[in-house]
């Protein structure tokens, strides 16, 4: 059977779906991010304590990923995304009658491992459907949706928060996602290059170790950390600067800052396109060194700046991550899910830790110390990307001879 390939009814069906999955996804993952100035005030944590309550969440992630992505292989792609997001949904509905912040890390924790069905599967899902030429194209308007989910989530908490509570916010974002649960479930066409097998543990276990033995994945997977690292971190922190003297912004224009997001959807979609046509080192690079740019651009004192900065870093950030996604799914030769899972492991896992690592040079060293700490991540994805392109060089060669 044929690829969906661009252009096509169900090319516009997929990706439609799964931009919702991934709105559903990045709305209720960091739902948490712009409440970390309240939590801390609330219930009288440190602000690298109250950023646990996102770290929890997207370690929890990384660890399940693995699983489950292994599981997919077995038990289908649709099933278990669609168990996922109607899961997360439910439990954004619970964390609203948390009676302290432990009941709001356990419930954050299990909602992590929920999470697990979409991201990876999403990515093996287009990986295995589309038509190779299109795949940049699908896999940038897929980390669009997350962009725009992320962007969602936190304006309504932030505003809901300042109106009435943050509890209300996660009501209404809670039958927000059961609402686009539904769409997912209706518009999304079936798996047709997919064929489950029996779950056999040893042969799963063995492929995931050949993934971690291929020096090229170990590269993508190391860059999607520091990457992550980067993005979390100054996004925990960026609330805690804006909300104190002599910005004292309010939950809801932190919670509207944002709106930046929206850049992300733009070059998530373009920078795919660009990698699918100059090639994707050059693209990465490019990429990398937009976040660089901006994140020092945030030092400077003026508002407007600092607004300005954060928008050329997110623009770089979701450029970056669409290239390094796509470029997983393309070099993996066998079981894409595991592959997807792998790197969205190390993704989620430079959450967790650039985020709670992050606090400390906050608290530390205030914002030049989170910006230094962001600088040297970059710098390290840079080099990786080089020594990537080495690789594939030594692979090619020895491929030909």
């Amino acid at each position: 059977m044929d690829y969906i390939k661009k252009g096509t009814k169900e090319f516009n069906k997929a990706n439609w779906a799964l931009f919702l999955a991934g709105f559903i996804t990045f709305a209720n993952l960091y739902v948490s991010q712009p409440l970390l100035p309240t939590f801390a005030e609330e219930f009288n944590v440190s602000p690298a304590v109250a950023s646990l309550s996102l770290s929890v969440t997207t370690f929890a992630l990384a660890v399940s990923m693995i699983i489950v992505g292994s599981l997919s292989e077995s038990w289908g792609r649709k099933p278990l995304m669609t168990i996922s997001i109607f899961a997360a949904s439910v439990i954004t509905l619970a964390l609203a009658f948390s009676p302290n912040f432990e009941t709001i890390l356990v419930l954050r924790v299990i909602q992590g491992v929920v999470f697990a069905g979409l991201p990876a599967i999403a990515m093996a899902y287009l990986g295995e459907e589309i038509d190779p030429p299109s795949l940049g194209v699908a896999m940038g308007l897929y980390i669009s949706g997350n962009s725009v989910g992320g962007l969602s989530g936190r304006v309504i908490i932030g505003t809901f928060t300042d109106l009435y509570s943050w509890k209300v916010g996660m009501i209404v974002l809670g039958i927000l996602s059961i609402i686009i649960s539904i769409m997912f479930v209706m518009m999304l066409p079936k798996s047709t290059h997919f064929t489950p097998r029996p779950l056999q543990i040893k042969a799963l276990t063995k492929s995931l170790i050949q993934h971690l033995k291929d020096p090229s994945m170990l590269c993508l997977f190391g860059i999607s950390f520091v990457l992550m690292g980067s993005f979390v971190t100054l996004y925990n922190y960026i609330g805690f600067k804006l909300m104190a003297p002599p910005y004292n912004l309010s939950a809801t224009i932190v919670g509207w800052i944002f709106v930046i997001y929206l850049v992300g959807t733009f070059s998530s979609a373009w920078f795919g396109s660009l990698a699918d046509k100059y090639g994707r080192q050059k693209m990465l690079l490019t990429a990398i060194t937009i976040m660089l740019a901006g994140a020092i651009v945030t030092l400077n004192g003026l508002l407007i700046m600092k607004i300005i900065g954060i928008t050329v870093f997110t623009f770089g950030f979701f450029a970056a991550h669409s290239i390094a996604s796509g470029w997983v799914s393309r070099r993996a030769t066998h079981d894409k899910a595991q592959a997807s899972s792998l790197y969205l492991f190390f993704y989620y896992f430079g959450s967790s830790v650039g985020g709670t690592v992050g606090g400390v040079f906050w608290m530390q060293y205030g914002w030049m110390g989170v910006i230094t700490m962001i600088m040297v991540l970059l710098l390290i994805a840079c080099i990786l990307t080089y020594v990537l392109k080495g690789i594939i060089a030594k692979q090619r060669i020895a491929t030909y001879h």
